[in-house]
């Protein structure tokens, strides 16, 4: 199949490659049990392997239990837990896809119920949820929120045990089967919060000036490098900016650090460091009052920037809906990939459909064969009837 348009052209990153450019975002299910993937996260992730997504992601998979954002996050934590993502990365392979697995540590936003019970911290008082509270962890005691328990900070030797969680973590997700590898160090979880001069209060080595704040994520990423094969990529998301002190600027200077420790993509979001919803504004520097005010690409500019200045590749996410918005974010070199999460929610089947769209050459090739079939008889049907 021949095609004339970059999101459906392959694109190789060490030793993988990836048939076109559409990824699917973490989109967190709360729907694990103690770690362990349900029949839930299968059906899940299915789904977009099925619909030609070129790499899918799991959720933001916790690497210790105190890492989870709330008891019903993935873990990976424990060889049971890596051992019930096997099954999933071979039906995604199987697809022609390449199985992704984010993996991450909640900090000081953990202990939380699920959105559709509030997404507020756990406390004794609740019936449902209270004895699945656990204590959670930051660089500095400093709550989330008003209304938010107050985080134990965590020592030296703590901080060794947590990047000791994200290494082992990444040697469970090679084992089980995952190409690719994403470590989340954005929306106020634990590594953006050592970056953010607002919620990093030391005065150790892991504190202070902007080389202190960035050392953790740095020594994670080493430690995960280390464990994760050199022949998969390996990125990393983060916060480009926050509204609260860490600027473009400062995520240029880490996108850097970063490739020289083997990152090999920077996924470009920005915000969440406070308890307030992910920092956006409208173009006169007014805060956006809810998610309907954000513009199509609204953090684009900050993938275009820190590919241009950092010299590495990015994945734009935010608000990327349609095929050609997609398509012209990479003819403009303002991304290497598009991720999409809300969309694909939507319609899992969104790239395929994307193909036909575009007019790529020969779309069907591209359903599954279990599909394509009846796919192509479809076309047929709709082809006649239009034309009596």
């Amino acid at each position: 199949m021949t095609n004339n348009t970059i999101l459906f052209s392959p694109l190789k990153i060490r030793n993988v490659v990836l048939r076109n450019r559409v990824v699917l975002s973490p989109l967190c299910m709360y729907s694990a049990t103690e770690g362990v993937a349900s029949h839930w996260q299968f059906a899940h992730l299915s789904a977009f392997a099925r619909g030609g997504v070129g790499l899918v992601f799991t959720e933001a998979t916790a690497v210790e239990a105190r890492g989870r954002i709330t008891p019903g996050c993935l873990g990976i934590w424990t060889d049971e837990q890596a051992d019930a993502l096997a099954p999933i990365t071979e039906f995604i392979s199987s697809m022609g896809s390449v199985p992704g697995i984010q993996i991450a540590h909640a900090g000081r936003k953990g202990s939380a119920t699920p959105p559709w019970a509030g997404g507020v911290p756990i406390n004794d008082n609740m019936e449902t949820w209270a004895e699945s509270k656990w204590t959670t962890v930051a660089p500095s005691e400093l709550p989330l929120g008003e209304d938010w328990p107050t985080p134990l900070a965590l020592s030296e030797d703590e901080i060794n045990k947590v990047i000791l969680s994200f290494a082992s973590s990444a040697h469970r997700a090679a084992r089980v089967g995952f190409k690719a590898l994403e470590i989340h160090g954005a929306h106020g979880y634990l590594i953006h919060s050592f970056l953010s001069k607002v919620t990093n209060l030391r005065n150790d080595q892991y504190g202070g000036d902007l080389e202190g704040r960035m050392r953790f994520a740095l020594e994670v990423t080493e430690a995960v490098r280390e464990n994760w094969p050199d022949n998969l990529p390996l990125f990393f998301r983060l916060s480009a900016i926050d509204g609260n002190g860490w600027e473009i600027e400062d995520s240029i200077t880490l996108s850097k650090e970063l490739k020289k420790r083997g990152v090999d993509v920077i996924d470009c979001s920005a915000g969440g460091i406070t308890s307030a919803p992910a920092f956006r504004t409208n173009d006169d520097g007014t805060p956006m009052k809810s998610s309907s005010d954000r513009p199509l690409g609204f953090q684009v500019p900050y993938s275009e920037k820190i590919r241009n200045k950092a010299d590495i590749l990015t994945m734009a996410v935010g608000r990327i809906i349609y095929p050609e918005q997609a398509e012209d974010i990479l003819q403009n070199q303002s991304a290497d990939l598009t991720a999409l999460g809300r969309e694909l929610m939507h319609d899992p089947f969104w790239t395929l459909h994307a193909a036909d769209h575009m007019n790529v050459d020969n779309p069907f090739e591209l359903w599954p064969e279990q599909y394509r079939w009846a796919i192509v008889r479809r076309a047929e049907l709709e082809n006649y009837r239009s034309k009596s």
